[in-house]
Order: C-alpha cells, then sequence, then structure tokens
C-alpha cells in the first residue's frame, strides 16, 4: 500500500503515528482483510490492538455483517461457554430461554476475541473446533449448528509460555496465528510519542476550554526515555494529569518529573505529587493510597467545619450575625471554579439595633480567609496541597491569596 492510502487509513480511524513497525502493522492488516485467514494481534497492554480488529472487518469482505469486540478475560469462566456459543433453555438455572451466542448472531460477520489466552482449557477446546470445522453445540444442548465467523484474537501474554504451562493448547495457538500481527510498545515508537502527546493536549484544552500545554526541549527528551509500562493509555492520562493539575502551560522537564520518573530502571509511573517518594508495585496499591488520601481530606473538611461552627456560635447575636447556612464540599476534591465554599446568610435577631453598639460580622470573605490561612498553614505553605485540600484549583487559590494579602506576610 502506497503511503497516500496509509495515511487515508489513520486518518479514518484516528491512528496517530509514522514509525515503522506500526505502518508494517496496518499494512499486514489491510493485506489479510480481504480473505478469511484467522489473525492474532500480540502487543503489551494498551498499545491500541483494538484498531487492528476493526480495521480488518470494515476493509474485508464481510464489512455488511456484525462485528463483535469480546473481551474473554471479563467474561466469569462458568459463563463464558454459554457466552459465546449460546445455550438451550432449561440447560442452567438462569437459562429461562434459548441463547444464540456470539457465535450465532455473529454468522457472516467478524468476532474478536480480545484476551485470547485468558480462556479455559475446555473453551479452548470448543473455540478450536469452531475454526477448523465451523461447527459448534449449545450449552445442554446435542444439535451440531453450523457458523461461518471470521475471527480475529489478541492478547498480551506470552502464549508460549502459556503453552508449556499447559494453560493453552497449542494446537489452538497454530489454529489463531495463521496472521500473526505484532502492535509495537509506545516506547519502541520515537518521537509518535510526541505527536501522540500533542493530540491528546490538544483534545483535552479544547474539552475543558483551557490553554494548550506545549514541551520544551529537555521535557520532550525525558518523555522519549521514559519506557511508559502503560503505553498510550498511560500517556494520555499522563497529558490529562498535567493539563488539568500543572499551573505551567509550557512544561519543562523539572514539571515533568512531578509526573513521571526520571530512571531509566523504573517502569512505574509517578504519582502527582513532586514530594511523594513511594514506589508501588501494582495499581491496587495506588488506588488504596488515593482512598486514604480522600479520607483524610474529608475528615479535614470535617473539622474545618466544626470549627468555623463554633467561630459562628461564640459570635454575639445582636442586631445581624451570619449563620453558615451550608458548606459544598465534593468529597473527591473537583470543585469547580464557579461554586462558593460556604453560603452565608443573615437573620434578625430580636434585639434592635443601637448606636453604642457594634457587631462583629464574620462575613463570607473572612470565612474563606480563614480557611485559606489554615489549609496552608497545615501544608507547610505547599500551595497546591492546600488547593487540593479546600477542593478549588490552584488558580483561584492564588488569587485569594492576592486578594486576601497573604502575599504579603
Amino acid at each position: 500500500m502506497n503511503s497516500i492510502d496509509l495515511q487515508a487509513i489513520k486518518r479514518r480511524y484516528n491512528i496517530v503515528g509514522n514509525c515503522d513497525a506500526l505502518n508494517h502493522a496496518l499494512n499486514i492488516a489491510l493485506q489479510v482483510a480481504a480473505t478469511d485467514l484467522s489473525v492474532l494481534i500480540v502487543g503489551e497492554s494498551g498499545v491500541g490492538k483494538e484498531i487492528i480488529p476493526r480495521l480488518i472487518h470494515d476493509q474485508s469482505p464481510r464489512r455488511r455483517g456484525n462485528y463483535f469486540a469480546i473481551n474473554c478475560g471479563s467474561i466469569p469462566e462458568g459463563t463464558i461457554d454459554s457466552e459465546l456459543f449460546g445455550h438451550e433453555k432449561g440447560s442452567f438455572t438462569d437459562a429461562i430461554t434459548e441463547s444464540k451466542g456470539y457465535f450465532g448472531i455473529a454468522d457472516k460477520g467478524t468476532l474478536f476475541l480480545d484476551e485470547v489466552g485468558e480462556l479455559p482449557i475446555a473453551t479452548q477446546a470448543r473455540l478450536l473446533r469452531v475454526l477448523e470445522t465451523g461447527e459448534y453445540i449449545r450449552v445442554g444442548g446435542q444439535q451440531v449448528l453450523k457458523t461461518d465467523v471470521r475471527i480475529v484474537a489478541a492478547t498480551n501474554v506470552n502464549i508460549r509460555k502459556a503453552i508449556s504451562e499447559g494453560r493453552f493448547r497449542e494446537d489452538l495457538y497454530y489454529r489463531l496465528n495463521t496472521i500473526p500481527i505484532q502492535m509495537p510498545p509506545l516506547r519502541e515508537r520515537g518521537r509518535d510519542i510526541l505527536l501522540l502527546f500533542r493530540l491528546f493536549a490538544m483534545q483535552i484544552a479544547e474539552r475543558y476550554q483551557l490553554p494548550r500545554i506545549t514541551l520544551t526541549e529537555d521535557a520532550e527528551r525525558l518523555m522519549l526515555k521514559y519506557k511508559w509500562p502503560g503505553n498510550v493509555r498511560q500517556l494520555k492520562n499522563l497529558t490529562e494529569q498535567i493539563s488539568i493539575l500543572s499551573e505551567e502551560r509550557v512544561i519543562n522537564a523539572d514539571t515533568l518529573r512531578q509526573f513521571i520518573p526520571d530512571d531509566d530502571d523504573t517502569t512505574l509511573p509517578a504519582l502527582v505529587s513532586p514530594n511523594t517518594k513511594s514506589r508501588y508495585d501494582s495499581e491496587r496499591e495506588i488506588i488504596f493510597e488515593m482512598l486514604k488520601r480522600m479520607q483524610t481530606t474529608m475528615e479535614n473538611m470535617g473539622h474545618e467545619l466544626t470549627s468555623l461552627r463554633n467561630q459562628i456560635n461564640n459570635q454575639p447575636l445582636h442586631g445581624k450575625s451570619p449563620l453558615i447556612n451550608n458548606y459544598r464540599g465534593n468529597s473527591l476534591g473537583q470543585q469547580t471554579d464557579d461554586i462558593e465554599e460556604a453560603q452565608v446568610v443573615e437573620i434578625k435577631d430580636s434585639e434592635p439595633e443601637t448606636e453604642h453598639k457594634k457587631d462583629e460580622i464574620l462575613n463570607e470573605n473572612d470565612v474563606k480567609r480563614q480557611m485559606t490561612i489554615k489549609a496552608l498553614e497545615r501544608n507547610g505553605g505547599n500551595r497546591e496541597k492546600a488547593a487540593d485540600e479546600l477542593g478549588i484549583s490552584t488558580r483561584t487559590l492564588y488569587r485569594r491569596i492576592k486578594d486576601y494579602g497573604l502575599d504579603k506576610k
């Protein structure tokens, strides 16, 4: 395929990149699309393997038929056979009606079996029979049914290792692997990393009406040096984090290191906080740490609200006195700038005002000012942490500091 046709395909499927490995994978997919040969796509998680089967189906004679993408790893082992091959009415407790299964409803179409390496051994035997003869039997049935389905499979596991460990059938592997397609990891795609970053930065800027972030040369070198264990998915998430959390719009290497580690030997993503030195062995630990931080933030907000209420209760009730009516806080710390943290209303006191008495009025600005001061004190003057605790953006915090004269202290 010439370069003009290939660029047209990339535009149609929103594929960004010009590295040789990516172009080779796309060329193979386009060449094999006109056939009925089985295809096995191999690549790490997050590299974009799901694009290839969609492209193959759309460019094949089966494009008018059904296309289904099935994540084999997300279906419980007890129901995977029923999902794929269907079942007869009454074949198990919840089988109140019969089901054709994916192989039945995808007849004359294409099935994309993602994470095919996660299939149970018994299901692998059924799949092998369909690939070789086009025949299958529903769960609880006896009748042999026929189907004409094109199979495109994908995996991010080492199939040869799984075969040696008895977790995957060798004959099924060779049947699926008629045409292999290798999707390159992001770390091997060179300057495609920077092209993808610019695309994601532009998309997030348009979505949230923010100035688009750009990279300095030293930041670009750091991006190209990092190993990207989460591949394109990780790059997109990181670009969104920087776009939302960074005050700077021109990102240098020092700012970028707050989001990714500058370490040749690590493949672990960094936490957002620049002062964090922890390393995590799994995504689960990262989630637990985030939940702990959220809980701490909520507790701090509760203590702050209690303190404010005590201040209000200790104020004299002569004339007009403020009352904190409602504190609108977001437990996730994602409060927008146009939502105020507290609404202050005034109540009438039965005792009339006199010229000799002066009311001590705690207005809304006083509340915000006190909250801002205490948040900065608790976080050692770290403005990003203080803004996160208050549930406001860093820009809003900077504006408050200036308005309340706190920058002059």
